[in-house]
């Protein structure tokens, strides 16, 4: 029987997950040799996200943690999507019996490492047997990874990009929010600044149209990197969210063990009419979820805020 503190461990873990804006949209209740995770929409994007495609992803990634802490600590583990059907915030169900996989026993080690690095990589092409084993442990959660080769595809990417973030940044609703959610790294949560530069970052976000600017780093950024990847899924449900979140999160650990690390250009797939090009790109049948780049970085970063247990440990 594990206790309380042990499971308690395993949700320390999982809060490391990335989520969008860094947001953090996911409470865990503690059962018996279990966790429950589900959905906090206090803490969802409206405007950048309007279904909580991406909320469910980052709750994914939350899930997937939680195996591989389970699996480090030598239990394997069971999920159960949706077990409460009259409540869609109940995500899933993670009971831990049984022998651990050691292939997520080893991916323990990368949870505290794993970064989202949005800076320039080093030059270095990511090994062809990494690129295997990436495409691997997507598959095996039920995703597609599409890694873009070939170069006139990747022209098409980083033009989505620019398309993408002018028309986010055009949007003053979409600027509000980005603003909402850059804090200082006290809060614990959003996308960290220096307390005194946050008030004056917040109010330049909301009134100017910043996209120029920003397209053009994005496009370097994805011109520039070593890995340009989409994650897909077969269907676009809530549990197909889950999944591409389990398979995002397991291929970013699997990365970090080898020294790599990522970050999203999301803009073309948030957007419905550049989704469907991108869609294109990775096969009709496929629903694009995750548009990522990675590399070797060229600094090491800090981690990125948490919000403490007791505010995502709920009781009931």
């Amino acid at each position: 029987m594990l206790s309380r503190a042990e499971l308690t461990a395993f949700i320390a873990q999982a809060i490391l997950a990335p989520s969008s804006h860094n947001s953090q949209p996911w409470l865990f209740q503690v059962g018996e040799n279990s966790i429950r995770l589900l959905a906090d929409r206090t803490r969802a994007l409206p405007v950048n996200d309007p279904h909580d495609r991406e909320l469910s992803i980052s709750c994914g990634c939350a899930l997937m943690n939680l195996r591989v802490a389970g699996a480090a600590a030598g239990y394997g583990s069971e999920v159960v999507y949706h077990p409460d059907p009259t409540d869609e915030d109940v995500l899933a169900d993670l009971a831990f019996s049984g022998p651990a996989l050691d292939v997520l026993a080893c991916l323990s080690k990368a949870i505290p490492n794993r970064r989202t690095y949005r800076k320039r990589f080093e030059s270095e092409e990511l090994p062809v047997d990494l690129i295997s084993e990436l495409n691997s442990v997507t598959e095996a959660e039920g995703a597609r990874l599409s890694v873009i080769h070939d170069e006139g595809q990747r022209q098409l990417i980083c033009d989505l990009v620019v398309k993408g973030d002018a028309l986010q940044w055009d949007n003053p609703s979409w600027r509000r929010e980005l603003a909402q959610w850059m804090h200082p790294r006290r809060a614990g949560d959003g996308l960290a600044m220096p307390a005194l530069a946050a008030p004056l970052a917040r109010a330049l976000v909301r009134r100017f149209d910043l996209g120029n600017g920003v397209a053009a780093q994005d496009h370097e950024l994805a011109n520039q990197a070593p890995l340009l990847a989409v994650i897909s899924t077969e269907q676009d449900r809530t549990q197909d969210w889950l999944s591409a979140g389990q398979a995002l999160q397991r291929f970013l650990l699997t990365a970090a063990v080898a020294g790599a690390q990522a970050s999203y250009l999301n803009q073309p797939i948030e957007i419905p009419e550049l989704r469907a090009k991108v869609s294109k790109l990775v096969g009709d049948e496929q629903q694009p979820q995750i548009l990522l780049r990675a590399g070797y970085p060229e600094d090491t970063l800090a981690a990125a805020p948490r919000r403490p247990l007791g505010d995502v440990i709920v009781t009931h």
